[in-house]
């Protein structure tokens, strides 16, 4: 082998070597966050049983005893997951698909970067339009004694996660195979039909991939929902309640509670199960990115 060769060869394998440290110190950064906040959340679970940690609805840091129950916050995160999803996925999708098909190309090259750059919104100034905007328009529009609810919240989160859906989405969309679209229509199928029946179900890898990560970025967002969400610790029962997501309580609190205190140890066992319940969403999207992406439905 030629030294050129030799040259090559050892670039590339310091290349692959590299990628490998990469990806090592992601994993132990990953291990140190975990192996962190179980240090700190022990302590209030070995003294607590598990179940009334997390399926209590009251939250009281201040009486004598404490009382930390975790059980309204993690019905609040997942409402609003519900209702930014409810929000979020038909318009994501819907969108990807008039950009993918019913727009000209002249336009989707311009409107294409304006959605990317729309997820690069910072999440407080989403947040401010929810608090001067939207809660007033609520407040009016329905008789409410507040805007600040569990529709503002599902409102601004969907706004945030619709650009990341519909990015993913069209460029799942422009991965179907040329040659499928052209058989579809070919045999007489519309273009509609084509879309339906033949891209979307070829693309539903990627397009579960871009559901899974904005719904898991709706779970983790903190600023919009401490915002706009009303804060209050209790079970939604109607799309007009104030809720507290486990991000707007931990947000909150932690600069009040004591280090060391039994309040701090709680918070941390609550960013736990957040850090988990997200975690669980990132292996939705690697899933659905396994199971569908290389070869469709």
């Amino acid at each position: 082998m030629t030294r050129t060769g030799n040259a090559g060869r050892l670039g590339e394998q310091l290349f692959e070597r590299s990628l490998g440290a990469v990806a090592c110190v992601s994993v132990l950064a990953l291990a140190a966050i975990v192996i962190f906040l179980l240090s700190q959340a022990l302590p209030l679970l070995q003294e607590r049983p598990l179940a009334d940690f997390l399926l209590s609805t009251e939250w009281y840091p201040t009486d004598d005893p404490p009382v930390f129950g975790l059980g309204a916050m993690i019905a609040g995160s997942f409402a609003v997951a519900l209702l930014t999803t409810v929000f979020a996925v038909p318009a994501g999708v819907l969108t990807a698909a008039a950009l993918h098909c019913a727009v000209p190309p002249s336009v989707t090259r311009f409107l294409k970067p304006v959605i990317e750059l729309m997820a690069a919104l910072p999440s407080v100034v989403i947040g401010f339009i929810g608090m001067v905007i939207v809660a007033p328009w609520l407040q009016n529009v329905f008789g409410l004694p507040t805007g600040l609810n569990l529709l503002n919240a599902g409102l601004m989160l969907a706004f945030m996660c619709i650009p990341t859906i519909a990015s993913i989405s069209e460029d799942a969309l422009k991965n179907v195979p040329a040659a499928m679209r052209e058989a579809s229509l070919a045999l007489g199928a519309t273009r509609w039909e084509t879309l339906c029946r033949v891209e979307l179900r070829w693309a539903m890898g990627g397009i579960g991939t871009s559901v899974m990560l904005g719904i898991s970025r709706a779970i983790g967002e903190t600023m919009v929902v401490l915002m706009v969400a009303g804060g209050a610790g209790i079970v939604p029962e109607s799309l007009f309640d104030p809720v507290r997501p486990m991000t707007a309580g931990i947000a909150a609190e932690m600069a009040e509670a004591a280090v060391g205190s039994e309040h701090y140890h709680a918070l941390y066992a609550a960013g736990l199960v957040l850090f988990l319940t997200t975690f669980v969403f990132n292996l939705l999207a690697w899933y659905f990115t396994r199971r569908f992406s290389l070869k469709g439905v």
